[in-house]
């Protein structure tokens, strides 16, 4: 996918003007921040918009129906803050131990005005006092089975996990089969046909 073709995947959804304003927005203080930190790899600068704004964006086709989503090691944005700025009325939850992280997090919300939207807990996973969420994602969080772990505790059967998984999901999911059950679904990811969504729900640990 180009940045031209990401743009109009975005158009062909009825974008508002003033959100593709917040996402300008929000890239403009990615890129400031990006000196200083590394929040994305070098060599996806030049690809924003298809490598990580649609690629994050596309998830929301996953999970239509929510009110509450929590997004694991949000790091840089994705998909959490892409989430919230294309999902005005809903709450999303972002979790990042990392100091830095945190920080850019909390100036990216408010760069893009979306602070109403977001709410960022700045600790690890683990000392989370556990709740139920609709929707669960991460990107780049953790290989699957761990992720699963540390995640049931904020979700019930009827929670929606949507983690993009890159070119390795069937291999990750396969690597899970003796230690989850549930109803689990590859997607083919649209900003590239070699990747793959994992789409669960009803999971819990398998019984030994």
């Amino acid at each position: 996918m180009t940045e031209d073709e990401a743009r109009s995947w975005l158009v062909a959804r009825n974008v508002p003007r003033e959100t593709f304003d917040a996402i300008e927005r929000f890239i403009a203080f990615l890129r400031i921040q990006s000196t200083a930190q590394n929040l994305i790899a070098a060599s996806t600068l030049d690809a924003i918009w298809a490598r990580h704004i649609v690629d994050s964006a596309q998830l929301l086709d996953l999970a239509p129906d929510w009110n509450t989503w929590l997004d694991l090691g949000s790091g840089a944005g994705f998909p959490g803050l892409i989430v919230a700025l294309l999902s005005e009325g809903r709450k999303v939850t972002l979790v990042e131990s990392r100091a830095k992280r945190i920080a850019f997090l909390q100036g990216a919300a408010l760069t893009a005005g979306i602070v109403d939207r977001v709410e960022i807990i700045g600790s690890a996973l683990e000392k989370m006092k556990p709740r139920r969420f609709d929707v669960i994602s991460a990107r780049a969080f953790a290989p699957l089975d761990k992720l699963l772990t540390l995640a049931t505790p904020f979700a019930d059967k009827t929670t929606r996990w949507v983690l993009p998984k890159g070119r390795r999901a069937a291999e990750e999911l396969e690597a899970t089969h003796g230690s989850w059950q549930g109803v689990f679904e590859l997607v083919p990811s649209v900003t590239d046909s070699e990747a793959a969504i994992i789409v669960a729900t009803d999971v819990t640990p398998r019984k030994r």
